[in-house]
């Protein structure tokens, strides 16, 4: 069995309000010594790894994830790909995430039936390179909801599955059942992009959300919802919705419900895309589509959500032409900079609450001895400056699995690639 013990490095563990000097020992796939204090390198084993001016702390897990979401510029467009193509794309994203830190992903839907479930299961295999993931259904959503793109003329596809009434919801969840999915999403809300359902509208029925829910906790799936007004989180959290992205038109009265119900329910602002469309994107198409609003009302939401302490998860939409997969690692500075988290509270939502949100809090998302190990060498503190993991030249060591993905010692990956490439 391998051994690889990291030396020299400062450690944040995942919970901790501070890093701390510390030596870690990696045997097979696992964390098997943290023996805190600097005379411990004294103690190093198997393969050593100098961590001197790196801070080595827990892989980041991406809380919105939509790995077979290609950068398009519109949603209809990845209507547009073949299977085929859809499906190495999504590949090649994948491995993008995993070279930017990310060893664990919850997909947060599917852009095709099947996209997330085979590419899940070809990393399990060791077929593909690419990070942990709990892998979705597409968006489920009804006639005239986000994700139905058709129009009278044209049968046109995009990332939604349509089906109207509680009997079409039950049939549509139970296909994605069988298809073999760890999550499934529906869209209660509509959102700005949609011209006949903007954000504050909530296409979706009571009795819809209901079946759609009763399938899913029936077969021990996770529901995670698109809702965005205010109505779309209530009836999220009257139906037992495990994970409830956006809120950002929340009033008090859904916040109230939401504080209630934080010890079953997390939250993912996924902020990235509102954030891109307004600060680096066309002003007057972001005035249009009332995005600024948008941007202010998520921002006083999420200091509310902070300050009631509940659970909230990074991840932002990445995927589209305007927020590029790959820039994943950016929400954890937006959580410092707009919605005033510490450093240390947002690293700890890009990492023990993602593994939280991927079920896997006892196995991942700290340095904990027992623990797997997925483990970043970060360059500098992290603690201090949580952009630097927005940078791949930051990222000295990618190790998931206790497999190296970046080795700090050569920049080679476990396939023999140069990481620099990557």
């Amino acid at each position: 069995m391998t051994q690889t013990t990291i030396t020299g490095a400062s450690v944040w563990d995942g919970l901790s309000d501070t890093a701390y000097p510390a030596t870690v020992t990696v045997e097979g796939n696992k964390i098997t010594k943290v023996i805190k204090g600097e005379a411990a390198q004294d103690q190093a084993q198997g393969d050593v790894i100098d961590g001197s001016g790196h801070t080595l702390m827990p892989g980041l897990v991406e809380g919105h994830c939509h790995p077979s979401f290609t950068g398009v510029n519109d949603p209809w467009e990845l209507g547009q790909l073949s299977p085929e193509d859809h499906m190495l794309k999504t590949a090649a994203n994948l491995r993008l995430l995993l070279s930017h830190g990310f060893t664990s992903v919850f997909e947060a839907a599917s852009a095709k039936p099947l996209l997330g479930v085979v590419a899940r299961d070809a990393i399990n295999s060791g077929l593909l390179d690419g990070p942990r993931m709990r892998a979705s259904s597409p968006e489920i959503t009804t006639t005239a909801g986000l994700g139905d793109e058709r129009k009278r003329h044209i049968y046109q596809e995009s990332f939604g599955l349509v089906a109207d009434g509680a009997l079409e919801m039950r049939r549509t969840a139970r296909e994605c059942v069988r298809d073999g999915v760890d999550n499934m999403k529906i869209n209660i809300s509509g959102d700005e992009f949609v011209s006949f359902a903007k954000a504050e509208i909530t296409p979706l029925e009571d009795d819809e959300l209901a079946a759609f829910v009763a399938v899913a906790k029936k077969y021990g799936k996770t529901v995670a919802a698109h809702a965005r007004s205010s109505e779309s989180v209530k009836m999220a959290v009257r139906h037992g919705v495990d994970c409830i992205y956006h809120c950002d038109f929340a009033d008090e009265e859904a916040l109230d419900m939401l504080e209630e119900a934080k010890d079953r329910v997390i939250l993912g602002p996924a902020f990235g895309l509102v954030h891109n469309a307004t600060k680096e994107g066309n002003p007057e198409l972001a005035a249009e589509l009332n995005l600024y609003r948008k941007f202010e009302a998520t921002c006083a939401v999420y200091h509310e959500v902070r300050k009631r302490g509940l659970r909230v998860a990074v991840g932002g939409d990445y995927g589209f032409s305007i927020t590029p997969m790959g820039q994943n690692a950016r929400d954890i500075e937006h959580f410092v900079r707009y919605f005033g988290y510490s450093p240390v509270e947002a690293l700890r939502c890009a990492t023990h609450v993602g593994a939280q949100l991927m079920q896997m809090e006892d196995q991942i998302g700290q340095v904990k001895e027992g623990f797997l190990a997925d483990l970043l060498l970060v360059k500098g503190d992290v603690t201090k400056d949580v952009s630097l993991v927005q940078h791949q030249d930051n990222l000295s060591m990618i190790m998931k699995d206790g497999v190296m993905f970046k080795d700090p010692r050569s920049g080679i990956n476990a396939h023999g690639l140069i990481s620099a490439a990557e």
